[in-house]
This record gives structure tokens, sequence and C-alpha cells, in this order.
């Protein structure tokens, strides 16, 4: 379930207040790569045209060109013009935060790990982000360890949902991504590549209704592990479906909100002659009428609907 940590401050000591994620709630309130799944979407016969099919994937790199921090904590800030930010902690202290606040306000909320970089998307587009890494005091108490601006000017405002980041995270190691590349070649043109992994994804995937009612707090998608067990919960199959297409050069937004009153996690995809497809429930080979993968998935709609809504008055609150 969802588990909200409130704000509020005493001097420099906080409680975080943007809900981290821990399931499909009805209620808002070390990726490694493993086997790779043998089921397959079906291969369509060949129209003769075909899509370029990438193979130099873009992925995140702490150049150390710029960076901010002290002895414990570096903020590598090289490539913000790319839509991202690295982030590094090697301090003494087990549970760290971050939180990010684009330009318009909104403040994202994520874990670090302690010990090596993660990758954290700017995806509030050109301005001024504000950055606090916070170190756990005690209980569910947070002080500031560092803070720093940075201001940014994207090369591209597609940049921050092209790269892997902590939510959706791959590399060209990834099974996914390697079958990602299959249905590409298997694909006329970007349409029908976003259809094939689509219909890859609610084909094989089912809803673990086990994980969603014991999921710990800081769950992270691996979305190798998705393809094996061919299981998870709304975080995984948007982590996986926004891989697969992010890889093959489809900017593609892992969406944190509102599914009624269901507190739930979709995709939205950038399609050319379209423009960004959410909020929206299907795809007949013309038309779209749904990006929601947990809800278009082969899942009874009764257990689905118990931790994520029914698709109806989506309200977005975070674009990873």
């Amino acid at each position: 379930m969802y588990k909200k940590i409130f704000i509020a401050c005493l001097s420099v000591i906080l409680i975080l207040s943007v809900p981290l994620f821990t399931g499909c709630s009805v209620k808002s309130s070390e990726n490694t790569s493993t086997g790779r799944s043998g089921s397959s979407s079906p291969k369509k016969e060949s129209s003769g045209k075909k899509r370029e099919t990438i193979h130099e994937y873009l992925l995140p790199a702490a150049s150390g060109a710029v960076v901010y921090g002290n002895d414990i904590i570096s903020i590598d800030a090289s490539n913000v013009s790319e839509g991202y930010v690295m982030i590094q902690y090697n301090g003494g202290i087990e549970k760290v935060r971050i939180q990010i606040t684009a330009p318009d306000g909104t403040t994202y909320t994520y874990a670090l790990a302690i010990g090596s970089y993660e990758t954290f998307p700017l995806s509030g587009g050109d301005g001024s982000y504000h950055i606090d890494i916070l170190e756990n005091a005690y209980d569910d108490m947070y002080a500031i360890a560092f803070s720093q601006d940075i201001s940014v000017t994207l090369n591209d405002e597609f940049r921050p949902f092209l790269y892997p980041n902590q939510y959706v995270w791959f590399t060209q190691d990834y099974k996914a991504v390697d079958y990602a590349a299959d249905l590409s070649e298997n694909s006329s043109d970007d349409l029908d590549y976003v259809e094939q992994v689509y219909q890859y994804v609610i084909d094989n995937i089912s809803y673990d209704e086990e994980l969603a009612a014991n999921v710990k707090t800081n769950y992270l998608p691996n979305i190798d592990h998705t393809m094996k067990t061919k299981k998870g919960i709304c975080f995984d199959y948007a982590s996986l479906m926004a891989a697969m297409l992010r890889s093959q050069g489809v900017p593609t937004k892992l969406v944190v909100g509102y599914s009624g009153d269901a507190y739930h996690a979709w995709i939205s995809v950038y399609m050319k002659e379209i423009g960004w497809v959410d909020d929206i429930i299907e795809f007949d080979g013309k038309n779209w009428s749904l990006m929601d993968p947990t809800l278009a998935a082969n899942n009874s709609s009764k257990s689905v609907a118990k931790y994520v809504g029914d698709g109806n008055n989506y309200t977005v609150k975070y674009s990873y």
C-alpha cells in the first residue's frame, strides 16, 4: 500500500511529504538483470516497411564536469541539459531521501541508496530546480544535509522521457531492452512498435495481488524480473512498458496520480502524429483509447480494481 510521509519543520528537522511508492493503493494516504520471458507478442507479416531500430542507447553518465556537494554527497549536474541529474550518497545514515522541486513548484521525493550514483529526471522542463538531500534523524524525522539550486535548459523537451531513471531503469544488457529491439525489427513504424510493446505487456504480465498487499516501502521495479515472473503491480507494468519504449527512442512518461480514488501508475507516450497519448482507454488498430497497461492486461477486473480503481477520472500528480 502507498504510504504518505507528512511534512513538518522543527529547525532543520523534516518529515517528508510526498508519497513514495509502496504499491497500488485504493486510497492515497538494485536493479539487476534476470531471465527473459519466454512469451512474446504475435509476429506480424512484414509489409516491407521497417522502422529504424536503435542499438546505441541513451544512458546517463556522471561525467564530473559540474558537481555540487560535500564530503559525503555528490550531485552531478553535468548533463542537466539532457534532462537528468545524478546523485550519490556516501555517508553513514541508512535512510536518505531526496526532494527535487521543479520550476512549477511540484516536489518529487525519492529514496536514495548508499554508495552509488542514481539517476533522477528533470521532468518539469526548463527553469530552476531546488534539490534537498535529507538524512534520517529519528523515527520519520529528516534533517537537511545539503541543498542546491540548479538552472536547467533542455536540449530537447523529450529528453527526460528517453533516458533511464530510478523508476524506469534499464541498460543495454537488460533482456527487456533486447526484446524491445526484436519487436522494433518487426515493426513498420513507431505506431506499430508501440502497439506491439503494449500488446506484449498486457498479454504476458498478470497483476500480482500478493505483492500489492505486501509490497515494502521504497519498492522499485525491476523490469527483467517482471518479464521473468510475468507478474507485477501497476508500477511494474508502467516501468516495463516505459523502458521498452524509451530504449527505442519513443518518449514515454511514467505517470503517477489517481484513477478515481486509487493512487496509481500508468504511462503517457508521445507520437509524432498525435502528441502525448494519455488518460485514455484502448487501441483498436487505428485509434488509441488506452495507455494504462495494468487495466488492459488479462486480469480479473475486480481484483485489479481493488488496488488501482477502474480507470475513471485520471488525475496526474507526477511524471517521471
